[in-house]
């Protein structure tokens, strides 16, 4: 579905990716772990256009996306959460929802300022699509509430909505449970889940929770310094001798 083959990304001196190719599967959850600092955001940023690497290349269902608009990618179904959520806190969760169908509408600058008769169908069917999305985050008791009025564990679960209201085909998740208690971890472990399994949308996850990256993940990627130490299932990349030096700094 998505792939770096070789990506090699510098700032100035700094060489944040080091000859780095990762491949995400069709109906996969994919984690991508390491220490501070290893690269993983970066590889992130690199997937989803927002970082050019200076080498390697960038394909999406075969195609090479490399210096493609980012609205571009994320419209062809490459979506990307952040660390932070990024809402319109004075907006309510529906609408902040809403926002996500912004790529799929076909109004313009016209309509704006002129009712067109299709406008009221196509209203009709993205506020359905983003009643639905509300419906499968159990967030229906709060859909006029402002999201800023919130809990965080509520508001990332609505970032996660937004995403999905644009149609992903691949969605890349940036420390989607930073900064969470325990029950919220939970919560958001299963939508992340149900995403992947009643969505069948392959999944992207940089997280810092071993124990939730254990659990959720088919397969790991681990980064250290910029370059791929192991990729491997969660219990094949725990046993990595390379895996066990880089976060306990034993010996390999």
């Amino acid at each position: 579905m998505l792939s770096a083959e070789g990506v090699t990304l510098r700032f100035g001196g700094v060489t944040a990716l080091s000859d780095v190719s990762i491949q995400v599967r069709a109906d996969e959850m994919l984690a991508i772990i390491g220490p501070n600092g290893a690269g993983k955001s970066s590889l992130l940023n690199v997937l989803s256009g927002f970082y050019r690497p200076q080498e390697g290349r960038i394909t999406y269902q075969g195609l090479d996306i490399l210096g493609r608009p980012v609205h571009q990618i994320a419209s062809d179904g490459v979506v990307r959460t952040f660390q932070g959520t990024h809402l319109f806190p004075h907006m309510t969760v529906l609408d902040n929802i809403l926002i996500g169908r912004h790529a799929r509408m076909r109004g313009g600058l016209a309509q704006a300022f002129v009712y067109f008769p299709w406008t009221r169908n196509e209203e009709a069917r993205h506020r359905e699509i983003a009643e639905n999305i509300v419906e499968f985050l159990e967030i229906e008791n709060i859909r006029h509430q402002p999201v800023g009025a919130l809990g965080y564990g509520l508001r990332k679960r609505v970032d996660l909505g937004r995403a999905l209201a644009m149609e992903p085909r691949v969605l890349v998740m940036d420390e989607p449970m930073a900064g969470m208690n325990t029950e919220e971890k939970e919560d958001l472990a299963r939508f992340i889940i149900d995403v992947r399994e009643a969505r069948r949308i392959p999944v992207v996850l940089v997280e810092h929770d071993m124990g939730v990256v254990m659990d959720l993940a088919d397969r790991v990627a681990v980064l250290d310094f910029g370059r791929k130490i192991a990729d491997g299932t969660p219990a094949q990349v725990q046993a990595d001798p390379a895996v066990i030096q880089a976060y306990l700094g034993a010996p390999a």
